[in-house]
């Protein structure tokens, strides 16, 4: 296994090992390498080791226990251990806070890594990295970061994103949950979120609540803690597919929390949201791009091995013709990915880029995902078989950090703005 962790010199650690989690200490058994070429990119060598280290993981460890997860809805211990020893909680935080402060061109490359396997691993520690992390990295306080930061990074703690409300879904600027500033200059927090990743198992929350008017200017963002008396998580939600990656209701019924709890200055949630929604798009895209791969490698494999009339299906036309579109279209998503990061960490675009590859990418997997079906037959519709897991699984990929059309409309006012 390959470890990295973060060092107050700024450098980054790479510890190559035998491609095994074996505990604590497995890390020091390797050869360490201490290089940076410059402050947002890891060296070229490191981060193929690192790329190599994570591919061998994925297929030796996470895919032969797919079918657990999706039996058991969890992830096993010993997986999220290794993830922890792996430096994947932490991999999209700042060095300086115990993470790997990989670039958003690097982080996707990754993605396409984690993707390859059942979408619940990545999502285990996605949010930590993505959304709800990027909140605290964005709009934090020093004191915020330094408290949270390294804790979420070594998945000693588990972040969740508390936005999405059951009447505001798409459009989150009408959101309900409110915050009241009481007499000792505290925040009182009353409401529900819907669909939260993570919140069974989340011990910190990003809360976006109404502490002014109505629209996006009257929204703030909050700091909570799982503990904090009021606050309750409903039930795991029983869901089409992503079997162990979990979402469910917080509620919070008259939440009390101190000033110092504000992420951000009052009144900017709603743009912290957004910010944290961009970065997170491309992420997904990424995973998309990964999981879309191997839904293709699984279905080239039984085109070669099937047989029908005497012949290997892999031989009829239009099975080819199936392949080839679902390779064309994977191989656009995978470019288009790759640019929008690039454009992303140069500050050209962030929003437009992040938006198409989210929309494009994650349709992209929806008809790879049903390709694929359609030429496993009969067999791509029996339980027990990959890609009919698969095709559950890639159904939440354009719903979830905005829907499909979501990305329509955040294209199109982008382009025909004055």
């Amino acid at each position: 296994m390959i470890v990295i962790s973060a060092r107050r010199d700024g450098r980054s650690r790479v510890f190559a090992g035998s491609g095994r989690a074996n505990g604590p200490n497995a890390a020091g058994r390797g050869a360490i390498l201490e290089r940076r070429s410059r402050i947002n990119f890891m060296d070229a060598q490191d981060f193929a080791d690192v790329l190599a280290a994570v591919r061998s993981f994925v297929r030796e460890q996470v895919i032969p226990r797919e079918e657990e997860i999706e039996e058991t809805d969890a992830i096993p211990e010993s997986l999220r251990q290794a993830a922890r020893e792996m430096g994947l909680f932490g991999y999209a935080l700042p060095e300086e806070y115990g993470g790997l402060g990989l670039s958003l061109s690097e982080e996707v490359r990754l993605a396409f890594e984690l993707g390859y396997a059942s979408p619940a691993f990545r999502s285990m520690f996605g949010t930590s990295n993505g959304i709800a992390g990027q909140v605290l990295v964005n709009a934090g306080t020093e004191e915020q970061k330094r408290q949270w930061l390294p804790r979420l990074a070594s998945g000693e703690v588990i972040g969740a994103f508390a936005l999405t409300e059951a009447e505001a879904g798409s459009d989150p600027s009408t959101l309900s949950t409110t915050a009241v500033k009481d007499d000792d200059g505290n925040y009182v927090i009353n409401g529900a979120k819907r669909f939260i990743t993570n919140a069974p198992e989340a011990d910190v929350f990003m809360v976006f609540a109404r502490t002014g008017g109505p629209g996006s200017r009257g929204i703030s963002t909050f700091l909570v803690e799982r503990d904090a008396p009021g606050l309750k998580v409903g039930p795991p939600d029983e869901k089409m597919g992503q079997r162990g990656a979990h979402t469910a209701e917080v509620f919070f019924d008259n939440v009390r929390v101190p000033a110092s709890a504000m992420v951000g200055p009052e009144g900017t949630g709603f743009r912290t949201a957004m910010a944290s929604l961009a970065h997170g798009r491309l992420s997904i895209a990424a995973v998309c791009v990964g999981l879309a791969q191997r839904i293709l490698d699984e279905t080239v494999a039984y085109a070669k091995e099937r047989a029908q009339g005497g012949r290997k299906i892999g031989e009829y036309q239009l099975v080819q013709g199936m392949i080839a579109d679902s390779q064309a279209e994977l191989y656009a998503g995978r470019a288009m990915v790759l640019e929008a990061a690039r454009a992303y960490d140069a500050g050209e675009d962030r929003k437009l880029g992040p938006s198409c590859a989210k929309y494009f990418c994650s349709e992209m997997l929806g008809r790879v995902a049903d390709r694929a079906v359609q030429v496993f037959g009969g067999m791509g519709y029996m339980r027990g078989v990959a890609v009919e897991r698969f095709y559950r699984d890639a159904r939440l990929f354009r719903i979830y950090e905005g829907t499909s059309q979501i990305q329509q409309l955040v294209i199109a006012k982008r382009l025909l703005a004055d």
